[in-house]
């Protein structure tokens, strides 16, 4: 299972992007925006989801662990698949769609261009459970680490929340400001 790949950009195309890792060109399908943060001659680091089938198998890509989470959350659902679930996330955010789910509106979701009634409650109805326990643990461990604004600013920089709690737990007790805990966190995760 190919989970993770770092690489360089060297083709950038309608619907997929390959990333050259070694001597392996990767053929990795992506929304626009991933294809937009990956110019062809960068490096990138990319979260990845392996969909094996009969005569395929498609590696897709995402810049943060978040929509990649979403992405495997929609394909939980039945009768939606990996192009149907990456179509979705080109059109809503995993913010827009863990709006909907928590709110228990759809009309979040139909308000977005490519995302009918039909599919928008079976995403609000089929995901509820799931991403309650999703955000369950946020608060879980943004409670465990007693700094709810910095856990905040670290997951909305892309930080997964098990890096957010990590270093969360290793900061010095004597930095107390949301400010200066943010620079810490961002000069020590990673490391």
């Amino acid at each position: 299972m190919i989970s993770y790949l770092e690489g360089t950009v060297v083709t950038v195309k309608n619907k997929y992007l390959v990333v050259r890792a070694g001597n392996i060109g990767y053929k990795v399908f992506a929304t626009t925006d991933t294809r937009l943060k990956c110019p062809k001659g960068k490096e990138v680091s990319l979260y990845t989801h392996l969909a094996v089938k009969d005569d395929a198998l498609d590696l897709y890509g995402f810049t943060t662990e978040e929509e990649l989470e979403y992405f495997e959350l929609l394909l939980t659902l039945s009768g939606i698949g990996p192009k149907s679930a990456i179509g979705i996330l080109e059109v809503a955010s995993p913010a827009i769609i863990r709006t909907a789910i928590i709110s228990e509106d759809s009309s979040h979701l139909t308000k977005i261009s490519g995302i009918g009634k039909k599919n928008a409650d079976k995403i609000v109805s089929g995901l509820a459970n799931k991403v309650s326990a999703l955000e369950s643990e946020i608060e879980i461990a943004k409670k465990e680490t007693g700094s709810t604004d910095t856990m905040d600013a670290l997951l909305s920089l892309g930080y997964t929340q098990k890096d957010a709690r990590d270093i969360m737990q290793k900061m010095p007790k004597d930095i107390t400001k949301t400010e200066e805990k943010i620079k810490y966190a961002l000069k020590n995760l990673g490391k």
